[in-house]
This record gives C-alpha cells, structure tokens and sequence, in this order.
C-alpha cells in the first residue's frame, strides 16, 4: 500500500556515496529492501534503501544526483511503496552491466590509469543489491582516487525458468534490474571525458572518427594526385583510424610531419588544404613561412611557440585522448633552411629551425599533432627536419599523367558541361595529349584562356565596348578556342623550348648527302633508347665537328625528331656576364628542372664556350668542368629518362679534359667535302638555273671542297643579290676566298 512521504536532502556525503535511498529505522519493517517513488504519471523509480537516524520520520533522503535523475525537488510530497524483485523474473539475473563512466567533477581531472578490473570488483563489492536502472546515474569512490560519475548504459538479464527448461542463457536485454555478485560489470569512457581507463574490463570507446563523416572522396577536387594520396593517408593516417589500445599494441607512434615537394602550380597547397578539410580534426592552422620571422630578437621562436601552444595545453590536459592539431607551413624553406647556410651573425634561422623541432620530436613531445610543410625547394631545408620522427612522409607532387591531365581538364570544366556551355567537339582526352607536361595551374590556366577567347568573340569593340545582348544563349567554348589558348596563350614552364629551337631550325634540314642521313639515323637510334624501359635512363650524345658544319641545328633537330615534353636549352648566350658560381647554379637548375619530367632533353650548346675555354693560355673555368662532368654521368631519378645532346668544335680540348668518356656517344659532323654536296645544297634553295648549274658542276669538277654548311649558306644569300649575269662567278670566288674550294684556274674557264 502507498503511502505519501516527502524528499529531502541525503543526511551526510558519507551517505550519498551508497547510491540508495536514506529512510528514517522506524518508517519500514526489516524485511524490505527496495522502495518504488511515484513523482507522477508513469514515473515510477525503484531505489535500494539505507535506514539512518539522521533522516526525520516520513522522509526519504535523496542525493543531488538521484533528485536530478528522478526530477525530485526538496520537500516535494511523493508516493512510495515497499517493492519485491521476483525470484523467477529475468530482473533478478542481471548478468551484464555497462556503466559509463568519467570524473565527477571534469574540472579535476587526471592521466593516472584507473584500471577497470578493479573497479569492476570494488563496485560489485560496495553495491552488490543495488537497483539499476538504464540511464540511472551513480557516484562511485574507487580506491580514495577521485569520484567518478557513473550512467548505467545497458543491461542484461537471463530468466531463469528458460535457463533451466531449455538451456538456453542467452542474455536479453532489459531496463531494469538487481545487481548481483556474480554479474559482469564494464565500464565504457563517456564521450569527451579525459579519464584515462586501462585493462580488460574496459568497454568498447566510441571514438569519433579521424575521418569527417560528411567527405566525399570523389569530389576533392585534385586531380591526377590518387596515387599521392593514397600514398599519404597510408603512411600518416592510417594508424590514426584504429583505436589507441590496437596502435598501443603495436607499439606504432603516429606519423607528426608530413612534406609535400615539387615543381610550382601541381597541387601542393591544395592537397594540404584538401587533408586539413578530410580530417575530422581541429581547424588547421595555415601559415605562410615568412609570416614567423620577426626583427626583434627571440620573437620568431615565439611565433613557433604559439603555434603549439593550444595543442600542447590540450595534450597536457587529455593526454592521449587529445584531438588532432594541424599546423600547414606554405613556403617551408623560408624558416627551416640549413642551419648555418645563412649569412649574418643574427642566428635567427637556426634558433627557429631549433625550436620547431623540439616542438614535433623534442624531449617534450607532442602526439596531437600533424605538420604539414610545402616547398619547391626541398634540397634547401635543415636534414635534421627530414628524418623519421619529424617530417617523416615526404612525397613529391609532380607534374600530371596523361590520366591526371584528363583529371584536372575534367574538373575545371565540370561547371561549363552542367550549364552546357562547352562545345561537344571539345574531347578533354584530346587535350590531355596535347598538354604534355604542363601543371595543375597551367591546365586551369588553359581553361580560363578558353574561356576568354570564347567571351571575346561576343564583345563588339566600336567607339565603345559593347557586350552582345544575346551573350548569355550564344556563349560557347570550343574546340577551337582551346587550340588558340594552347597555341598563344599558356606554355608550360617545363615544356619544350619551342622558341629557340624554332630559331636554330629556322632554315631548316638540308640533307645534303650520307653523312646526314647516317647522323640523323644515328639520332633517332640513341633517342630511341633514352625512350626504352629497359635503358639506364641516361644517354648523353656528342655532337663534334668544325665550325659552321650545323651541329646546333642538327641538335635541335633530334630534340624536335625525340618528341620528349620537356626540352631545355642550356647555352652560353644565357649566361654572358655569369660568375663562375653563379653559371653552374644555372646549369644545375636546368638539370633539376629535366629530372621532373618523365621525358626530358637537354641541349647544351657550344660546351667549350659555356667552359670559358681560350686558346691563347691556355684557361678554362674548371668549376663549370667539374659540374659539367657530375651532372652527364648524374643518373635521372628511378622511372625517369634524360636524353643529353652536346654541341663542340673542339673535340681535342674536351679529350684533354677527360669529358670525352663521360658521353655514351660521339657523332662528327662533317662539313661538305665534296662538289655533289654544295650542288646538293644549290638545289635544294633553287637559285640557279640549270645552265647555271651545269656551269658550276663543271667548274667545281675535280676540286678539293671544305666549307660549313652555314658558311655555304651565308654565301648562298650573298649570290642572291648579285646581277645574274656574275653571279656563278661571284658565288665561286667567295667560296674559294672562304677557304672553300681550292684556287686554280679552273674557275676562270
């Protein structure tokens, strides 16, 4: 039978640590153990009790905890009645509790491991009896540690009649229930909380994912950098997504640095911003690396400091359940050069440098955390920030693929082929082939140049510029405006040298008998194996000969015949007034520059010149022979080819330097030995006519003939010019002057 009696305070602290129900000795009989509180309609709450002195007659004393969870207030009339578990009920089985469990007051909290099978034993110690329901709160004192706030999460109970009938003891769960001493407890951390629980009576965590639940892998936006990625999240997040206890296991630490290097404009500030948005982590920090120097002394360190401060307060505070922290660097070089490379006596590099790294990998660690540094300059950067520990994943982001191209060209007109302003005849795969070794900015840069070139078509540029009003239905990129684009407006920067090479070609090809057939089979034979798979990646070509006999130009010739993305001229017209030094950091860079690309060649010209040779001395720049020397026996990186043609017309000089043996062939341009050769070269620029032309052959019959193919092409272009009527006789007395033809009367016949 119910009675009403009225809630007040639990008596003592000592009290309130039972979890149960505080009544007065002489309000119930011996025999009941459990009270039922009625607060209202179907709100029933079953309590275990306590008899004291300390509480008043027809009152029942509640926790602040236990008032909070049954909405009681003090004072508060309530109906209560005596409540028996049933012995055959499944309430009184409950084999399985899972409590939630985090420090009761979070503004004192503590690393120190509890471990949860001795929590499990002293719980059921101190509340074996005690009556659970789901979502009940309890205060629990483990060990004089401080107090934990425990939730009964889940229970499980087994009846006994089935168990005993049927054999069957598969717990069910239920919402109430008797702990008992044989009952198996576990304690699970509250989400947030920063207790740190250990042993085998630790429940499953739910651990929020390192990965943001809403992100979308296939609209990331980068384009032809899968392989990179895939790379990355492998090396520095995979250890992230399992558990803490199975990386413990492992005894795996988490990778904290992470570089990202390559050529400018293929994606690296991207990809970083792409990482900082997939993880399901802090807001990143993104900082510029010359934002952390500052003029007045010690204030730079600072600035690195900063940086760490929130991650290093959290680690401190939460230890190993910290969140992530990721700091980006743009432009890491400017901060982290090698230490002592810098001039001056300020040490302001180095003290950065070394305060960056005692904060990723110093003896006060941090694990919250994951740098991430950018650069076009990795050979510049401190080696002591390069090795495990630190900025451990290093990974190149180099120029795209065909399949990358297709990748980017596809996203940057995703919106033109939504809205259908983009020409059907515009094949993003034919582009992609056209594109050879241009870059992520390059092909959106290509995109843009498009679309400029499409808008313009629809501006009427009159006394005033006007915009066809029916711009909005006519506007459509094409074909054609990409070609234009391609042709006129964007060149990659590790392209080919079209410009130059179209300046030594300018007057073409002339085959002007064997030798050049054989040179130009020669050619394509070692261009060939530069290409092959199965080669070293390196072959390094020398073209000798004498002066004006068009070694450059055959040079070129076979770099155009290679059809290699990225051709580079490396002469010594570029490099007039260089220091030594100076010159060989710009023939270092050319070669830097070709080991980027798949497929490079490189044509250094005139290498006696570029070597400062003279013969009067004789002098030579023997720094630039040593890097010279280096860098044409350098193997290319593993996967890439390199394609060397070399252009000299002092083979002796360059065999007393010992350059010969560093070339895997040595091809000689001869010049025109013979009078079938010049009447060649006549008739390929039709100047004479064929009575002409007989006169000549006639006259140059039996002579001895030595003369450069463009010294017999300047003196080609002086004939042009001369009466018709003297012009046989003016072209062979300038051969014969230039050292040509030999003299002899048999001109003048």
């Amino acid at each position: 039978m119910a009675v009403v009696m009225k809630a007040t305070k639990c008596p003592t602290d000592e009290l309130s640590l039972t979890n149960k129900a505080i009544v007065n000795i002489s309000d119930f009989q011996d025999e009941v153990k459990y009270i039922e509180v009625s607060t209202g309609p179907g709100q029933h709450f079953v309590f275990a009790i306590h008899r004291s002195e300390d509480v008043p007659r027809n009152a029942i004393g509640f926790s602040l905890l236990q008032r909070k969870w049954a909405t009681l207030s003090i004072n508060q009339d309530i109906e209560i009645k005596p409540y028996r578990f049933n012995p055959t009920s499944a309430t009184e089985c409950l084999c399985n509790v899972v409590m939630e469990v985090d420090f009761l007051q979070k503004k004192t909290t503590t690393l120190e491991p509890y471990d949860t099978d001795l929590m499990a034993k002293d719980f059921i110690m101190q509340f074996s009896g005690l009556a659970l329901t789901v979502g009940q709160p309890l205060v629990f004192s483990f060990q004089d540690k401080k107090l934990l706030g425990l939730a009964v999460k889940t229970l499980e109970a087994v009846d006994p009649q089935l168990a005993m009938q049927e054999n069957k003891t598969e717990p069910k769960k239920t919402k109430f229930g008797k702990l008992s001493g044989n009952c198996t407890v576990t304690f699970e951390k509250t989400e947030g909380s920063s207790i740190n629980l250990v042993g085998k009576a630790k429940g499953k965590i739910v651990r929020q994912s390192i990965i943001n639940p809403d992100w979308d892998f296939g609209k990331m936006g980068i384009g032809g950098l899968d392989k990179e990625f895939n790379a990355i999240f492998r090396r520095a997040f995979a250890s992230r997504v399992f558990p803490p206890e199975l990386v413990e296991q492992l005894g795996c630490k988490h990778v904290k640095g992470i570089l990202l290097f390559g050529p400018p404009g293929t994606g690296k500030t991207l990809m970083a911003r792409q990482i900082g948005t997939m993880l399901n982590a802090r807001e990143p920090k993104i900082v510029n690396g010359p934002q952390i120097l500052d003029k007045y002394v010690g204030e730079s360190e600072a600035n690195v400091r900063r940086l760490f401060a929130e991650a290093e307060e959290e680690e401190k505070r939460l230890g190993p359940n910290s969140g992530l922290h990721i700091i980006i660097f743009d432009e890491i070089d400017a901060i982290c050069k090698a230490r002592g490379s810098v001039a001056g006596n300020s040490g302001v590099h180095d003290t950065v440098v070394n305060q960056l790294l005692a904060k990723i990998d110093g003896v006060e660690q941090l694990n919250n955390i994951l740098v991430i540094g950018m650069t076009n300059r990795r050979d510049m950067i401190d080696e002591a920030l390069l090795r495990p520990g630190r900025l451990e994943v290093q990974m190149e982001i180099g120029l795209p693929n065909e399949d990358g191209r297709f990748q980017i060209l596809n996203i940057h007109t995703r919106r033109m082929h939504e809205y259908k302003k983009i020409n059907p005849d515009v094949d993003n795969r034919e582009l992609a082939a056209k594109t050879k070794n241009f870059s992520g900015a390059e092909l959106e840069g290509l995109v843009r140049a498009a679309q400029s070139t499409a808008m313009n078509r629809l501006i009427k540029a009159a006394s005033k510029v006007e915009v066809d009003p029916e711009a909005m239905q006519k506007l459509l990129v094409n074909r054609e405006d990409f070609l234009h684009a391609l042709d006129n407006d964007i060149k990659p920067a590790f392209g080919t040298a079209a410009e130059a090479l179209e300046t030594y070609l300018a007057r073409g090809i002339i085959n002007w008998g064997t030798p050049v057939s054989n040179l130009i089979e020669d050619g394509k034979l070692y261009t060939e194996q530069a290409k092959a798979s199965e080669s070293g990646g390196l072959v390094s070509i020398l073209l000798e000969g004498p002066p004006n006999s068009g070694k450059t130009a055959l040079a070129a010739k076979l770099a155009l015949m290679s059809d290699f993305p990225f051709v580079k001229i490396c002469s010594p017209d570029d490099m007039v007034g260089f220091t030594e030094s100076a010159k060989c950091l710009q023939i270092r860079k050319i070669f830097d520059d070709a080991y980027r690309s798949t497929l490079s060649c490189i044509v250094v010209d005139n290498v006696e010149r570029l070597l400062d040779y003279g013969p009067i001395g004789p002098r030579y720049s023997n720094l630039t022979l040593q890097a010279l020397l280096v860098l044409l026996k350098k193997q290319p990186p593993k996967g890439r080819k390199l394609l060397i043609l070399c252009t000299s017309s002092r083979r002796q000089v360059l065999e007393d330097m010992e350059m010969l043996s560093a070339f895997t062939a040595i091809l000689h341009v001869p010049n025109l030995s013979k009078p079938e050769h010049v009447l060649a070269v006549l008739e390929e620029y039709d100047l004479f006519s064929k009575s002409e032309m007989s006169s000549l052959a006639k006259k140059m019959s039996g002579q001895k003939i030595f003369v450069g193919i463009k010294k017999l092409q300047g003196l080609i272009d002086m004939a042009r010019q001369t009466e018709q009527a003297y012009r046989v006789t003016k072209f062979l007395c300038k051969l014969e002057e230039e050292g040509g033809l030999d003299a002899g009367t048999s001109i003048h016949q």
